[in-house]
């Protein structure tokens, strides 16, 4: 997940990261606007790709439901609590379906015992590890999945757990003497630090489960998958209620997060690049493919959210003319990319510094186009992490 923003005219509307770098080398023009004061887009564009095997429904990483508990409840906690707080916030409809499918199927575990389909989550509820050298191993190895400085050394028991586990992934030795304990604690604390701030401070079965420290048996594991199934079966729900009430703006990546340029035409690559080597070959149906992924994304938003989307985040911020046509014939009223690609598809004679804090349209083409700022939405996505808040909020004041 990563914080885009911008800054617009009071008429303009909204935008994202990265871009396809070149692309729409066609008049691409401001339209008119009276700025009245300077308002501020923060833009969160939420994406998981599909993990899940595609005949037995298994996930193979666990990142969607760990981000779940953290970055996404977070997300939704830090708007709700600060009622005149606005935002855009960009689904990619693989992770929207991965979402309702972990909660659906913790529930059924949960309510009927029913099989969990990733295997972290069904170490974490097994009433017995598998004691075999390589399960151990991979249990202590996601154990240690998380940042070191963030997750892991700010909790004490998590930090002792974890020592052992370097020592054990180094030395395969070890394992056969750390007990079955030290796997069910590590894979508690594990998942007790990837959950987030909101969870932490304002639920208390994960407040029980950190003041008891060590010794977790399967109730309390149990208990934790509770609070797993919970905190993701309230995901989208939050952001429906919030977009609702006018608080958020919803909008969507197309299905399975393509590039759109190179689904339309491969060669368009050599718009943004004319000296890259492609292969030599034809790429049939991509328009239909690339119209297949927009409306399937439309409809994947609507089932979740009740209403259609009006924006379209283009994946990696992708867009070429063609691509920017089909949006628009898809029924999306706005698209978005970086800075770059609106710089580089300027003419030869206003390239050099061209506003971004507009809102663009390519020719006559339906879709408003919005172009993030670059250098601040990196600062916000990466550097400021690093920061102090008031150094942070102090830089983000002199840059606007």
């Amino acid at each position: 997940m990563r914080g885009v923003f911008m800054c617009r005219p009071r008429a303009s509307r909204w935008f994202r990261r990265r871009c396809w770098r070149g692309a729409c080398r066609k008049a691409m023009s401001p339209e008119p606007a009276t700025p009245t004061r300077t308002d501020v887009v923060l833009c969160w564009h939420m994406h998981q790709p599909e993990y899940r095997e595609s005949a037995s429904g298994r996930y193979q990483q666990p990142w969607t439901y760990l981000h779940g508990i953290k970055d996404y409840t977070d997300m939704a906690a830090a708007i709700e609590a600060i009622p005149e707080a606005r935002a855009v916030v960009n689904f990619s409809p693989t992770l929207l379906e991965q979402i309702d499918d972990y909660a659906r199927r913790l529930r059924a575990y949960l309510d009927r015992g029913e099989e969990l389909p990733d295997p972290v989550l069904a170490w974490l509820a097994a009433e017995q590890l598998p004691a075999d050298p390589e399960t151990r191993a991979r249990i202590a190895a996601q154990g240690l999945r998380a940042n070191e400085l963030r997750l892991i050394a700010r909790f004490a028991p998590y930090a002792r757990l974890a020592a052992l586990a370097r020592q054990a992934k180094d030395d395969a030795g070890i394992l056969p003497y750390l007990s079955e304990q030290f796997f069910f604690d590590l894979l508690v604390w594990h998942h007790l630090a990837w959950c987030g701030e909101s969870l932490r401070t304002g639920d208390d079965r994960v407040r029980l489960l950190m003041a008891q420290g060590t010794g977790f048996d399967r109730d309390q594991r149990r208990l934790l998958l509770a609070v797993i199934a919970d905190a993701l079966a309230g995901i989208i729900p939050r952001y429906r209620a919030l977009a609702e009430q006018g608080r958020v703006e919803l909008s969507v990546t197309p299905y399975s997060h393509p590039i759109l340029p190179l689904l339309l035409d491969l060669e368009s690559a050599r718009e943004a690049a004319p000296d890259l080597s492609l292969p030599h070959c034809h790429y049939p149906g991509g328009e239909a493919r690339a119209r297949d992924q927009l409306m399937r994304a439309r409809a994947v938003f609507t089932r979740f959210f009740g209403a259609a989307p009006a924006g379209c985040w283009p994946s990696e911020g992708a867009l070429s003319e063609a691509a920017v046509k089909l949006i628009g014939a898809a029924g999306f009223r706005w698209t978005a990319s970086g800075q770059a690609v609106l710089r580089n598809s300027r003419g030869p004679a206003d390239r050099e510094a061209p506003c971004i804090h507009h809102v663009y349209r390519l020719k006559e083409l339906t879709p408003a186009c919005f172009f993030r700022d670059d250098g601040l939405s990196d600062k916000i996505g990466f550097t400021y992490a690093t920061w102090h808040a008031e150094d942070a909020v102090a830089d983000l004041v002199h840059h606007l």
